[in-house]
């Protein structure tokens, strides 16, 4: 129907930018008149006689991080839109189509290859200071200062700064890539992650403060029981009483503690009316003929050891001719109670008042032998 040869496309046997403004204005004639579905065959010829030049473009940014096939691609959707939008009395197809072409693949560099979203002002601000830090360096022989790349672009230096450390986010480093050396290490390894662990402390920190409001004999019994793995029967064996008594002790400390985590002021202990406390220190000084007899029982901790110090210090200077600690009632003796005997030794000692410790349980011997403190055997 149109086999004019002045209207019609001309073969591709020689592409050169005459031709293609040649095939540009013959496909404007072409279609000129015809419906738009009569046009999809004529502009179809046009794109495939510009595609050599479209894929000529392309290959001008190969290198730069992307895949070649995708700028190529890039480069076709821009020639599409060159096609559907020439207007042949605005100038050259082929200087209008390179335009078109370089901007998508500009726009795709800028938008599709971050690593890490940026805005798009950062993004336009990070290509002028590329292309400001390149003109700067050939005329100043080189690399320019931000505040000289503030003045060249007329931007605040805190956008200039902005812009440089954004540039970093083009192409992060993987996760999976050595540290370096001769390490196994991967960048991912030096990345912290959520502690499951922080959920629990004010609850660490609380049940914390409230076992050392515990008598000493529970504390040590709940360290052995929850820390040391310990059985009940070697509780037991290691305080010298029953297990029946071990599990007694361990259900009213942890009942305790349950209720102290749920009130706003810990319940006082409360060690039952039918029975004394047998974790509450007492202390009794009885004067013998001329030795001075100081009777020890409960527990030893840091609440009593203080009134243990002031009664074995007052038994000394009183110089006596000896000075006997009965600790047949005692059921242990924690670091503070330990301090406090040793307190009365070094006295005792500077003084010259002979000091026996005398009727030691079996697990309080073993604490204070290794503590230094050698009771005599009863």
């Amino acid at each position: 129907m149109f086999g004019q040869t002045s209207t019609t496309t001309p073969p591709p046997t020689d592409r050169g930018l005459e031709d293609l403004d040649a095939a540009a204005l013959a496909y404007a004639a072409r279609i000129e008149g015809l419906p738009p579905e009569r046009r999809q065959e004529a502009r179809d010829d046009l794109v495939r006689f510009a595609l050599p030049f479209a894929g000529r473009l392309a290959r001008r940014y190969r290198g730069r991080g992307e895949p070649l096939e995708d700028l190529e691609q890039v480069a076709r959707l821009g020639l599409v839109n060159a096609v559907d939008r020439y207007d042949p009395e605005r100038g050259s197809f082929t200087a209008y189509a390179a335009i078109t072409i370089v901007g998508e693949i500009k726009r795709h560099f800028r938008d599709r290859t971050w690593g890490v979203h940026v805005p798009r002002r950062l993004r336009d601000l990070i290509l002028e200071v590329g292309q400001a830090t390149a003109a700067l360096t050939s005329e100043l022989s080189r690399a320019p200062t931000v505040a000289e790349l503030s003045k060249r672009l007329e931007t605040p230096e805190e956008e200039i700064l902005a812009a440089l450390e954004s540039a970093a986010g083009y192409s992060p480093a993987s996760l999976n890539a050595p540290v370096g050396g001769e390490s196994s290490a991967e960048f991912g390894d030096l990345v912290g992650e959520s502690d499951n662990a922080l959920e629990s402390v004010d609850d660490r920190v609380t049940v914390s403060g409230l076992l050392h409001r515990l008598p000493w004999r529970e504390r040590r019994i709940l360290a052995m029981r929850f820390y040391g793995n310990q059985t009940q029967a070697e509780i037991a064996a290691r305080f010298g009483i029953s297990q029946m008594h071990v599990s007694r002790l361990l259900s009213r400390a942890l009942t305790w503690l349950r209720q102290a985590m749920l009130a706003d002021a810990p319940p006082p202990w409360q060690n039952g009316a039918a029975e004394p406390d047998p974790g509450k220190t007492r202390i009794s000084v009885k004067q013998n003929g001329d030795r001075v007899v100081v009777e020890v029982g409960g527990e030893v901790d840091r609440d009593g050891a203080d009134q243990l110090r002031r009664a074995m210090l007052e038994a000394v200077t009183g110089q006596p001719s000896e000075v006997v600690v009965d600790l047949v009632g005692a059921g242990g003796f924690d670091a503070g109670g330990i301090a406090a005997l040793m307190a009365g030794r070094d006295a005792a000692a500077r003084t010259g008042v002979p000091l026996r410790l005398t009727r030691v349980q079996p697990a309080v011997r073993r604490s204070l032998t290794a503590a230094g403190l050698a009771p005599a055997r009863d």
